[in-house]
This record gives C-alpha cells, sequence and structure tokens, in this order.
C-alpha cells in the first residue's frame, strides 16, 4: 500500500471503522496527515486523546450533509474514505428522511466536493443490505453505491477515481449482532428473529485489508466484495452466551432472513479472484475494459453471493476463539 506523502481524510471517522483504519493506516502507510472528519465533538475529543504525539493526525468537525464544510476539509486531500453512514435498520426505516440526507445526499456533497477539490481517490464503504435491498438502509446504500459508480464519468477532466467496498456484518461494530447480543444476555434470554437466520462475517481488520486493496487496484467504478464466512443466528447466539434461552420473535421490520452481497442481476459484470469479487461498471462498457478486469474469472450467469449458499461457515467454536481474542469487541 503506497501512500508515501498522502493526505487522507476518513469521514465519519470516530466510528467503529474509523477506529481500527486510523491506528492501522497510521503503522502501515507513510503517510503525510490523516484526516478525521466527523460530527461527534465528544468522540473526537476521546479519539484525540489516543494521538496526541501523533503530528500526522488531525480532527475536523463537520457533516456530510454539508457540502461548505466538506469543501474545507477536502483542500489538499489525496484520498478520502467514506464510512459516514446512518446504518442501523430500524432507526433508518423509522427517521428515512434522515437517513436519505446522510447516506444519498452526504455522498453527492462528497463527489462534489472531492471533484471540486482535485482529490485523486474515493472509496465509499457499503453493505450486504445494498443488493436486492427490502429495507430503506439499503435502499440508500445502494443508491450511494450507483452515485459513486457514476462519478467517475461526472469528475470529467478532473479525473477523480471513485470505488466501493460492500462486505456483511462487521464484528463488533456498534449496533451489530454481538454487542447487540452481549447487551441482552444479562436477562438470561436472547431474542432471535428466525432461527434459520443467516449472515456473512468481517472483522474490522479485514474490513481495512479490503479498503486497502481497492486504493491501489481501482480504476474506477468498481465494487470490491470480500469473500467472508457466514454464519447461523442461532451459533452466534452460543457463542456470545452458551447454553442461553432463546426466544424466538420474528423478522423486525426491514430484516432479510438471509443477506445478499452479489444479485443474479450482477452476475454479467463481477469476476472472481482469490479473496474477493469485483463487480465492474455496466455502463460506457466499462465491464469490458481491461485494466479493470485484470486477472479475474468471469462467474457464471446465474451466480449469487448469499449467506446461505456460501461455501466458507464460521461455527460457534470459531466465533468464541476469535471473542477471546478480541473481548473488546463485545
Amino acid at each position: 500500500m503506497n501512500m508515501k506523502g498522502k493526505n487522507i481524510l476518513i469521514t465519519g471517522g470516530t466510528g467503529s471503522f474509523g477506529n481500527k483504519f486510523v491506528p492501522m493506516t497510521l503503522k502501515n502507510a507513510d503517510l503525510n496527515k490523516l484526516i478525521i472528519y466527523s460530527r461527534d465533538e465528544m468522540k473526537q475529543w476521546e479519539m484525540a486523546k489516543l494521538y496526541d504525539n501523533d503530528s500526522r493526525v488531525r480532527f475536523f468537525i463537520g457533516d456530510v450533509r454539508d457540502k461548505d464544510r466538506l469543501n474545507r476539509a477536502l483542500d489538499d486531500v489525496d484520498i478520502v474514505v467514506h464510512a459516514a453512514a446512518t446504518k442501523i435498520v430500524p432507526t433508518a426505516e423509522y427517521n428515512p428522511f434522515e437517513c436519505i440526507k446522510t447516506n444519498i445526499l452526504g455522498a453527492m456533497n462528497l463527489i462534489d466536493a472531492s471533484i471540486d477539490q482535485g482529490v485523486s481517490k474515493v472509496v465509499a464503504l457499503s453493505t450486504d443490505k445494498a443488493s436486492s435491498p427490502i429495507n430503506l438502509y439499503g435502499a440508500t446504500k445502494l443508491a450511494s453505491d450507483k452515485v459513486f459508480v457514476a462519478a467517475n464519468a461526472y469528475s470529467g477532466k478532473r479525473k477523480t477515481k471513485f470505488s466501493v467496498v460492500r462486505y456483511g456484518n462487521v464484528m463488533g461494530s456498534r449496533g451489530s449482532v454481538i454487542p447487540f447480543f452481549n447487551s441482552i444476555k444479562k436477562s438470561g434470554v436472547i431474542t432471535i428473529t428466525d432461527k434459520e437466520m443467516t449472515r456473512f462475517m468481517i472483522s474490522l481488520e479485514q474490513g481495512v485489508d479490503l479498503v486497502w486493496h481497492a486504493l491501489e487496484d481501482m480504476e474506477g467504478g468498481e465494487i470490491y466484495v470480500k469473500k467472508i464466512p457466514s454464519m447461523n443466528i442461532m451459533d452466534i447466539a452460543e457463542a456470545v452466551a452458551p447454553g442461553i434461552k432463546t426466544e424466538i420473535i420474528g423478522i423486525r421490520p426491514g430484516e432479510k432472513l438471509h443477506e445478499q452481497m452479489i444479485g443474479v442481476e450482477d452476475a454479467s459484470y463481477t469476476y472472481e479472484y482469490k479473496d474477493h469479487y469485483k463487480i465492474l461498471p455496466n455502463i460506457y462498457d466499462a465491464s469490458l475494459d481491461p485494466s479493470r478486469i485484470k486477472d479475474g474469472m468471469k462467474v457464471e450467469s446465474d451466480f449469487s453471493y448469499t449467506s446461505d449458499n456460501n461455501k466458507e461457515w464460521m461455527k460457534a467454536d470459531d466465533l468464541k476463539k476469535w471473542l477471546e481474542s478480541n473481548p473488546e469487541s463485545l
């Protein structure tokens, strides 16, 4: 990962992803400056105490809804990682206007500001819920993915490149299933929506690695999908609270029984690699571009990548071992 002398900005940088991306990037990249852009002053204050002696780290209070503030923050920035989002599914269902303002209008603001300020590369974080979405959060992230892909043509002569990384449930991130189960296990009962439910599982470290790979590999318009294991929801409950009683309560508003990262409709533009898949843009013949395909193998026309048809599975014992090594994820 060549970031020598670069200035990097991460939106939503005080969230779960940012708290892993920042230390990993500072350790592994010889960058000039890393700017944490977020709207929560308390989180910034707490995070700043961790990097008091690192002159490379800067903090910038701002909201992706505010284009003028983004323009100011992106002055002399080379690379942007876009992690800011309204992401909790029930919250989005009951506050749709706010979710749209952050996830769609915020993405549009970032695209405009990045082009205007001459940013070189932008990688946006997405979610499995953006593939064939049934909830508002997924729908807004699908729209966000679409505008980031299309932005490569929109940028014109400025040549700012935009790509997307997509992955599933991030183990231990705020609002995800592991800390949720851990928070309710004291009651002696864990509520389960459906015992057949499955989810993709990815660590924050793997998420950061995928962003780094995208920054090195991207030509613009690609959606990178990490190959990661699936888990059954009952196994997750067993790993977090062994032997605990479970209660089936039914699927919540906006939830799927199984998640999907690549649908059949994307198969015609999808290529497989050792550790990931890559969905290429289906506009301007970009999906036929050898510089984007590289050494990828095109998937079958009926291919889909869902949490129930996955080849790789994580069992309860596997997650228990991971939690023992990562107790902060509970």
